[in-house]
């Protein structure tokens, strides 16, 4: 049985590019002339080629082919970009005084290795092609665009009682189950290497017995699955999540096998499955909660929690575009990667 982890509001990640072991240089501050290694500047301050090659090697390394040169441009464009809008809010950080201090990076810093030993988190460092510096000087701006987007956008919405009500008196049927529904988490451990996972891949189906074991055991010490998830879990949809498929309706486990169907029904929430063969490896379930049919009436606390995340999802989405469009209009940005190609463009239709 393939299970998928339940659609959910997309969520405006602004610090997406700030994903483990992908760096970015620092920005330049220099008020030289502008040269050809500069391709973007913001408010005078320099975004040069070296910080977006950087980027986009990282982002085609696990590629299975190359790019082809629209499609190259394409994601310098993109990646730059996003160098524009961070570079943006970095700024801002500093007249609002928001800069992530040293005590919050080495606080992150100590979390995001928790998972690895040295040898393995220099291991991925080495991989990316990054020094740690690199590291550090990425995840301290990270950090401070998330301060600065938490003071300026989603510490001023508010979800009122009204709302709730509202929006439940118009998706009331949404909450009206017609059959039992499990809510699951999910840890995968295939035996083919994912591109799109960044945490220690098995490379066969002998290094993913080992690893799937290995998850056991920390899972069976009392660790956090959410956490075990987001550390080792090779499924890219769910693991930035904490391994959440979402609620499955009863009748997805038609097609799976009677042993797996008798094992997640009688699980009781909160408890966790052995490890579970899978059509590309191993995995391990959570059962976080199970939900019987019927309507599910406002005054139930999980009822509005859902609608109040939801709400506050949409709301947090819209305001933040809004802000990065605001934001990026208050700036004086001149693109030159744009304009260059624009202008080869037009050289090639004459």
């Amino acid at each position: 049985m393939q299970l998928e982890r339940a659609s959910k509001p997309p969520l405006f990640t602004p610090a997406a590019f700030f994903v483990l072991f992908i760096v970015l240089a620092g920005v330049a501050c220099s008020n030289k002339q502008v040269g050809s290694d500069v391709m973007a500047t913001v408010n005078g301050r320099k975004i040069t080629r070296t910080e977006v090659q950087k980027f986009y090697d990282n982002q085609i390394a696990d590629a299975p082919q190359k790019p082809s040169a629209e499609q190259a441009d394409t994601l310098r464009l993109n990646i730059l970009s996003q160098l524009i809008n961070n570079e943006i809010l970095m700024q801002r950080a500093e007249k609002l005084g928001l800069l992530a201090t040293d005590e919050e990076v080495n606080a992150k810093i100590t979390e995001i290795k928790a998972p690895f030993t040295q040898q393995q988190f220099d291991q991925r460092l080495k991989e990316r092609n990054i020094t740690f510096d690199d590291f550090k000087r990425d995840l301290r701006r990270s950090l401070t665009i998330d301060k600065v987007l938490n003071k300026e956008v989603t510490s001023k919405i508010d979800i009122t009682d009204d709302d709730i009500t509202n929006y439940y008196n118009q998706h009331k049927a949404e909450f009206n189950l017609i059959e039992p529904q499990y809510h699951l988490a999910q840890i995968l451990v295939t035996t083919q290497p994912n591109p799109q996972i960044r945490n220690m891949k098995a490379q066969n189906e002998a290094e993913a017995r080992k690893k799937i074991q290995m998850v056991a055991n920390r899972l069976d010490s009392g660790e956090d699955f959410a956490t075990v998830a987001m550390s080792y879990s090779e499924q890219p949809d769910t693991a930035q999540n904490g391994g959440d498929l979402g609620f499955v309706p009863e009748s997805a486990f038609a097609k799976a096998s009677p042993e797996l169907r008798r094992l997640v029904m009688s699980l009781k929430p909160g408890e966790i499955s052995p490890i579970l063969p899978a059509p590309d490896g191993f995995r391990i379930f959570k059962i976080i909660s199970k939900e019987p049919s019927g309507q599910r009436e406002l005054t139930d606390p999980r009822v509005q929690q859902t609608i109040r995340e939801t709400l506050q999802n949409r709301k947090d989405q819209l305001l933040k575009a809004a802000f990065y469009e605001v934001a990026r209009n208050d700036a004086k940005v001149v693109n030159y990667l744009a304009r260059k190609i624009v202008e080869k463009s037009g050289e090639a239709a004459k």
